[in-house]
């Protein structure tokens, strides 16, 4: 037993309500159960209930144990003090309120029918990844879809909000923050964090002075990122070689610049950036390389993405063929043995689905703008699903995962759902635990 389930029970109702007493006595009825409050305080507020003819407004406190109420030092928080009604499982001390009066108590062991818990307690040990997988067919698809619906706007939400953190820290500049957010999600999550600390490093306004000079756009990002080697270094490469040439090229114009912006004691470490398990194509040098072509060629990045009409400005915005030396170097100094591709498809789709599109969420909050978040939503439509672990875990219980707002849906569900089991917080889970 857990204040979880009670709260759930509390909520729908799930007990015994005719004729109740409560451990006191007292005739009960409940006219509204209120909220959840998932903030400190009571659990429930704005409760309605009354007791032998009075009518009491306040909240409801749920407890496995009605000591339970001084083991968390209730008694001590006078926000308590709201607190109408005690729900608990077990009654084993009685609570006073500060003018010593008794605190009404509902007892609910022996008013829940044991289906209930018992269902419960099923999903909560379940040892599959998705705790419902057995019966979920057993739920409607109006109510998995609906689930769908809401977590697609959870997982918007969530990501708009992290994006309005960095706005915050960049002083509401949204240039920046778009270029910032969007650096970040170049490092396709393993080398994230480098990504972002990168940009965070090398301002957008100093990049964009130099955006007609893509050596000096990829001598900034690679030099402040640790990544340029030293000439002593390269004593195998034949100094009138292009490859010589243009690492002493990017060495000379990052020490020219980044003394000229104090960047010189700002570069990172070559141990940021992660090369293990990924593809050459996908090495962070590579993504460095497309980036430079991102700043390159757009006067405004945050601009750009949000005056886009059509999903296919974006995939023009994101078609990124890095430079001459990047299409045969996976990395600084060592040739290639096949021609390095520039940003595929299946990247550009993972850009507007985690970077751009949360991009467009926070600015339609921020403006009050529903228009381009009900655009953002449709783009998210017109790309494909992406094909995980995640989603073929879907796939197996019927969910068809045609889309990429299908696969962001279900991602979250899984991710905030299923491995947390929360499953009375899910349609499915609390449609599945509730009594027949």
């Amino acid at each position: 037993m857990n204040e979880d389930i009670l709260s759930f029970i509390w909520r729908f109702q799930y007990f015994e309500t005719e004729n109740m007493l409560t451990d006191e006595g007292a005739r009960l009825s409940v006219l509204r159960t209120g909220y959840l409050n998932n903030n400190a305080g009571p659990d429930f507020s704005e409760v309605r209930v009354q007791i032998d003819g009075v009518d009491w407004a306040g909240c409801v406190e749920i407890h496995v144990k009605s000591s339970d109420w001084f083991q968390h030092n209730h008694e001590t928080d006078l926000s308590y003090e709201s607190v109408v009604l005690h729900v608990v499982w077990e009654n084993d001390k009685p609570v006073l309120r500060k003018d010593g009066t008794l605190l009404p108590t509902l007892t609910l062991k022996g008013l829940v029918k044991l289906s209930v818990i018992e269902r419960y307690g099923y999903l909560l040990h379940e040892k599959e990844e998705i705790p419902c997988s057995k019966s979920f067919e057993s739920v409607n698809d109006l109510q998995k879809y609906s689930m769908m619906d809401r977590v697609l706007l959870e997982r918007l939400d969530k990501k708009a909000s992290q994006v309005m953190n960095l706005l915050k820290a960049n002083q509401q500049d949204w240039e920046e923050t778009a270029y910032q957010w969007l650096s970040q999600h170049f490092g396709f999550k393993l080398n994230d964090p480098a990504f972002l600390r990168l940009s965070q490093l090398v301002p957008l306004k100093i990049l964009q002075k130099h955006r007609n000079s893509p050596i000096q756009i990829e001598a900034l990002l690679f030099g402040c990122a640790g990544l340029l080697p030293e000439l002593q270094d390269l004593e195998g490469i034949d100094k009138s070689s292009h490859e010589y040439v243009y690492i002493r090229e990017l060495r000379r114009e990052y020490l020219f610049l980044s003394s000229k912006y104090r960047l010189s004691n700002i570069p990172m470490s070559v141990q940021e950036w992660k090369f293990l398990r990924l593809r050459p194509a996908g090495f962070p040098t590579i993504r460095l390389a497309q980036l430079a072509v991102l700043i390159s060629k757009s006067a405004g990045i945050f601009s750009s993405l949000t005056s886009a009409d059509h999903i296919e400005e974006l995939y023009s915005l994101f078609n990124l063929k890095q430079s001459d030396y990047w299409s045969t170097h996976f990395q600084l100094g060592k040739l290639s043995k096949s021609k390095v591709p520039s940003m595929g498809k299946d990247a550009a789709n993972l850009l507007i689905i985690n970077a751009a599109i949360p991009l467009m969420v926070a600015y339609s909050k921020h403006r009050q703008q529903p228009e381009m978040q009900d655009k953002a939503i449709k783009w998210l439509s017109e790309i494909p699903a992406e094909n995980n672990r995640i989603t073929r875990e879907w796939e197996l219980l019927d969910m068809h995962v045609k889309t990429a707002a299908d696969s962001q849906s279900l991602i979250e569900w899984y991710n905030h759902y299923c491995t947390q089991h929360k499953c009375l917080e899910c349609i499915v889970g609390a449609t599945l635990v509730r009594p027949v």
